[in-house]
């Protein structure tokens, strides 16, 4: 298996909401999550304004939650690391992977909780990553739906060294049931970035790990 990471996910409605969730973070996260969001593949908006970010600082994933990813992957796609597109955005999948790695950058295909996970095994061998939605997206503070654990279960017996991701209500009461099942990428929004003190919970997460 892969190492393991915690990554904070951003969701911010203006640069000024950006700027001071990355102070907030500082130096306590190496990779972050951009949160996209258009207000129609899920109810939610977030960056969907011209965000600029301190590229020096981060590695840095965008989770695009958008009905139209290619325009995103065009205006902004050089500036992050990594692309994760949602197969139920897509229309033709292999090509919205095969136009992310044409640029450089690593692809993951999101599942919605919902969504089969033999939909995505024609692209596995294309992907860097995949996640799992471990609640229905679009909102900080959802619930953790345990019935997830299964599909990353199943994912990880078919590749055993693929980064699996997870995201959604992941905190120190979930985060072991995920990694159990076989993630290695734990994707926090509200415990991490809502809380008074970042670096404290970074560590009650790692701990949560040992």
């Amino acid at each position: 298996m892969q190492n393991t990471t915690i990554i904070p996910s951003i969701i911010a409605q203006n640069q000024e909401d950006l700027d001071h969730l990355l102070q907030k973070i500082g130096d306590h996260a190496h990779t972050l999550q951009l949160d996209v969001m258009d207000g129609q593949f899920v109810p939610s908006r977030s960056l969907d304004f011209g965000f600029e970010l301190p590229f020096e600082d981060y590695e840095w994933e965008a989770h695009l939650m958008i009905k139209d990813p290619s325009r995103w992957i065009q205006v902004h796609g050089e500036f992050v690391d990594t692309i994760i597109v949602h197969f139920e955005s897509l229309h033709h999948p292999r090509e919205r992977i095969d136009s992310i790695k044409s640029i450089g950058k690593r692809a993951g295909l999101a599942l919605n909780p919902e969504t089969d996970l033999d939909q995505i095994k024609p692209y596995l061998n294309k992907l860097d990553q995949v996640l799992v939605m471990t609640v229905h997206p679009g909102y900080y503070g959802s619930s953790f739906l345990p019935e997830t654990t299964k599909k990353i279960k199943e994912l990880r017996r078919w590749e055993p060294q693929m980064d699996i991701e997870v995201d959604g209500g992941i905190k120190p009461e979930t985060i072991g049931m995920v990694y159990q099942a076989g993630a290695n990428l734990f994707v926090s929004g509200s415990y991490l970035v809502h809380s008074d003190n970042f670096k404290e919970r970074m560590q009650v997460l790692r701990d949560s790990l040992r």
